[in-house]
């Protein structure tokens, strides 16, 4: 029996009828709910400056008939709510055969990718407090330089239950945690910050146990010390060996975004015509890997109902998959991916990534190296745009290295990677065999929805990329 109908004057077995009669004729559907917690913590110079606990619980009813879709939401789940909603539904949007969805449901998995625990209640409040005090104490002590430290933790956790017509129900609890750290190191005059966080679908003890956060703390402490070495960088165009794990975000926005299935049924995208062609280098394979356990960007199944699955989008340099919602799928005349992700009950679903990645090729990150005459090494990224439409980026980096007659040099600041997401894969030339993911930190935004990814890469060699810098 579902904890949705608790508290309600609806019983399961009416909603679920409610949804069967009201689904009746259409392409797709589905009731979706949702109970969702989550809190933050965060400290700044030793004092916990805000904290916060939010609780979101609704429905979200959604019909779909070829490309059109309704859609209604409440966070009343009641029985004049869904029958308000069930009536909206059916005035938005005509039906058009009778029985045209039946049995057209995702297949059930009994894989769990992550525990279902809820990282909020693992760990007492005052325990938190105490470790984000104890966490500026240590940075501090670590470093006499360090005149400002941040610390954050986040954790969320949340319920759906997905019903679709024929009584066909789907299940989900998931865990999400996010530890990071800011520092500001100052030295003879100059000010430099870093920052490293982790996370994923786990508990808190899972990254915070055994003094586990040292090593988050530690690694801000160095990029601020990197970066307090650092000059002015060049700009032009110039070589660029894109480092492993998180420098995968430039795929992610560069090129995965124009891989997800509705911008390449509307032919918005700049691959929408290219699929079975050559697009990249014959090393380059891209995955998007919804599977991988407690994972921030996995998911046992999407929010349509659909397992998540392991899909090659580019084999070998060769589009091979779009990422796919269900309606978008059929549209497009090919299977669900698993990629039907919404932010909350308030939104419907379209195709999102979830951990987006390249595999492993055979050179090694040295040979890269050594392979620059003069060029960039690029460690790590914050901020980026990039146009979906034509595949365009900017992107600037927070951590990279000048790279002079085949050896690492100096660390550079303000450095900036502007390109073109379909280019750049033509001109990646080497691909390492170090690839790792990120540590846990990604969240996506699309058409004003926000969902956890995952991105990762090996090492990578782009032969040419156009590098804003400061030092012209």
């Amino acid at each position: 029996m579902s904890d949705f109908f608790n508290n309600s004057d609806t019983s399961q077995l009416e909603t679920e009828n409610l949804v069967s009669e009201t689904l009746q004729g259409y392409d797709d559907g589905e009731l979706y709910l949702e109970n969702s917690k989550s809190e933050s913590l965060s400290l700044d110079d030793g004092k916990i400056k805000n904290t916060s606990f939010n609780t979101n619980l609704g429905f979200g009813f959604r019909a779909v008939s070829e490309d059109k879709t309704a859609y209604c939401h409440s966070n009343i789940i009641s029985k004049e709510s869904l029958k308000n909603a069930a009536q909206n539904l059916k005035s938005n949007i005509d039906s058009k055969t009778k029985n045209k969805n039946k049995n057209d449901h995702p297949k059930k998995t009994n894989v769990n990718l992550y525990e279902d625990k809820d990282p909020i209640e693992n760990k007492p409040f005052k325990e938190k407090v105490e470790l984000l005090k104890q966490i500026d104490n240590y940075i501090r002590k670590k470093n006499l330089n360090i005149k400002q430290v941040s610390a954050s933790l986040f954790g969320e956790h949340q319920t759906v239950e997905i019903i679709k017509s024929d009584n066909q129900v789907y299940k989900d609890h998931r865990p999400l945690v996010r530890f990071n750290v800011s520092v500001m190191m100052e030295k003879n005059g100059k000010k430099e910050t870093g920052s490293y966080g982790t996370g994923g679908r786990m508990n808190y003890e899972n990254y915070l146990s055994n003094d586990n956060w040292k090593i988050i703390c530690d690694e801000a402490i160095r990029q601020a010390e990197v970066n307090l070495q650092s000059k002015p960088a060049p700009a032009g165009e110039m070589k660029v060996v894109l480092g492993p794990g998180w420098p995968g975000i430039i795929l992610h926005e560069a090129v995965g975004h124009g891989l997800e299935g509705d911008f390449n049924r509307k032919k918005t995208s700049a691959f929408h015509n290219l699929m079975g062609e050559k697009i990249a280098h014959e090393n380059v394979t891209i995955v998007d890997d919804g599977t991988i356990a407690s994972r921030r960007g996995s998911l046992t199944i999407d929010d349509e109902g659909t397992p998540s699955a392991r899909n090659v989008l580019i084999e070998n340099g060769i589009l091979r998959n779009f990422m796919q919602d269900r309606m978008n799928a059929k549209l497009m005349k090919v299977k669900p991916t698993g990629n039907g992700r919404r932010e909350s009950f308030e939104y419907a679903p379209m195709p999102r990534m979830t951990n987006t990645f390249m595999i492993n090729g055979n050179s090694t990150r040295e040979d890269m190296i050594r392979s620059v005459d003069k060029g960039i090494y690029a460690v790590s990224f914050g901020g980026g745009q990039v146009d979906i439409t034509n595949g365009k980026f900017v992107f600037s980096c927070t951590e990279a290295y000048e790279i002079n007659s085949g050896k690492i040099g100096a660390p550079l600041k303000g450095v900036t990677l502007i390109g073109n997401g379909p280019d750049i894969l033509t001109k990646v030339s080497m691909v390492g065999d170090d690839m790792k993911l990120d540590p846990g930190i990604g969240t996506c935004g699309k058409n004003g929805q926000w969902v956890p990814v995952g991105v990762g890469q090996p090492s990578i060699l782009v032969n040419q990329i156009t590098v804003g810098g400061t030092n012209i």
